[in-house]
């Protein structure tokens, strides 16, 4: 009979548990070449994009950013409220955060990205803001670090089709959404060819209703008043 030593066996469980994961990821995810800006994963028939560096910082800074997105009427559809507790994933540079931020007196603004250097630039604006309830989170691919049950309202911009783990990031985000909270999934429309941004950059309507599904959240409204933009309000699923 052979005799198997505890490391064997202990090597041949953690091959198990990796094969085991791997095949569980597989069923969620499919892996091929696609589009140069993606990054060969795909989630429910849709390649996600590689993340925009924080080299590009200064696009999301632009002064034609109010005319091109009407930015200011994108705030006012989140009816924000003094006291409310909002978290800005992918908050890059920490443009809609720090408005935010001055809407919500007594509340608190989460602003979460992946990138340390783009948390920094957030810090480095906070020094002249005089903003005392923004506080930056490091978020990873799969979570968003952020408590359960502790937001009001999650803004995302132009971020959500970039998430490597778009299914575990919402997860994560419907953890940490009150239970009447709600998500404000922001897209450069998928459906109009004529907006000047990359394919894998945009989504449809469809498409983000799909995946918003899959994680446990249903479409409330989409507010069609953005120039370029779905501003797509999602609340749990009962």
């Amino acid at each position: 009979m052979m005799k198997w030593s505890i490391r064997t066996l202990l090597l041949c469980l953690v091959f198990t548990l990796t094969a085991v994961g791997l095949a569980q990821e597989n069923d969620i995810y499919t892996y091929k070449e696609g589009d140069l800006s993606g990054i060969g994963k795909w989630y429910m028939d849709r390649e996600i994009a590689a993340v925009m560096s924080y080299m590009g910082m200064g696009w999301l800074e632009r002064t034609s950013r109010e005319q091109e997105e009407h930015t200011s009427r994108l705030l006012a559809n989140m009816n924000l409220q003094p006291g409310d507790i909002v978290a800005d994933i992918g908050a890059g540079s920490g443009y809609h955060a720090v408005k935010i931020a001055e809407k919500v007196p007594g509340g608190k603004v989460y602003a979460v990205d992946i990138q340390p250097e783009m948390l920094a630039a957030i810090e480095e604006k906070l020094k002249h803001s005089g903003n005392g309830n923004i506080t930056t989170v490091l978020g990873g691919r799969q979570t968003v670090n952020l408590a359960p049950n502790s937001v009001d309202k999650v803004l995302m911009v132009d971020v959500y089709h970039e998430f490597e783990f778009p299914l575990e990031m919402m997860t994560s985000i419907r953890k940490a959404l009150k239970p009447d909270g709600s998500v404000y999934l922001i897209e450069y429309r998928g459906e109009d060819s004529s907006i000047p941004i990359k394919r894998l950059h945009k989504m449809t309507e469809a498409q983000a209703v799909k995946e918003m599904r899959a994680a446990g959240f249903e479409l409330v409204k989409n507010r069609k008043n953005l120039p370029i933009q779905h501003c797509m309000i999602f609340k749990k699923m009962e």
